[in-house]
C-alpha cells in the first residue's frame, strides 16, 4: 500500500450519502471503544455502536455526525461506512438536540409505515381468504 495523506470517506445512510470526501483523520466508536484512523491505517472492520463520528477533513476543518448502529470497512485509502440513521450537527452542543429531533421524526415516519405495510398485509390476507370461501 503506497503512503498517502488522505483517505477518501463516504458515510451512507439506507436512502442517501450523508457524507463522501477526503479525509485525514476518522474517530469512531466500536463495541470495544473508541477508535482514530489516519490515512495509512491498517485494514480492518468493525461494528459501529450508537455514538459521535468525527471527520477531520484536509483543510483542518471538523464534521461532527450523530450515528446509530452500523459497519464500518477500511480498506487501502477508501473507508465506506453504513449507518442505519444518522445526522450531521454543526457542533457538539448542538447534536444532542439534532439527534433527538432527527432520529424521533425517522421513528414516526417507519410507525406510519409499518402500520401503512400490516393494513396492506391484512387486506392481503382477507383477500386470499374470500379466494376459498367466496361470497354467493
Amino acid at each position: 500500500m503506497s503512503m498517502n495523506a488522505q483517505m477518501q470517506v463516504h458515510l451512507r445512510l439506507p436512502s442517501q450519502v450523508l457524507f463522501e470526501g477526503a479525509a485525514i483523520k476518522l474517530n469512531a466508536v466500536a463495541a470495544d471503544g473508541g477508535f482514530g484512523i489516519l490515512p495509512n491505517h491498517v485494514d480492518f472492520v468493525t461494528a459501529l455502536v450508537p455514538s459521535i463520528l468525527l471527520v477531520t477533513t484536509p483543510d483542518g476543518g471538523e464534521r461532527i455526525f450523530g450515528i446509530d448502529e452500523g459497519l464500518l470497512v477500511k480498506k487501502g485509502h477508501q473507508v465506506d461506512i453504513a449507518v442505519r440513521r444518522g445526522v450531521e450537527s454543526a457542533d457538539l452542543a448542538s447534536l444532542r438536540d439534532t439527534v433527538q429531533d432527527t432520529f424521533h421524526q425517522m421513528e414516526d415516519e417507519e410507525r406510519v409505515a409499518r402500520a401503512a405495510l400490516a393494513r396492506l398485509e391484512a387486506e392481503m390476507v382477507r383477500g386470499f381468504a374470500n379466494l376459498r370461501n367466496p361470497r354467493r
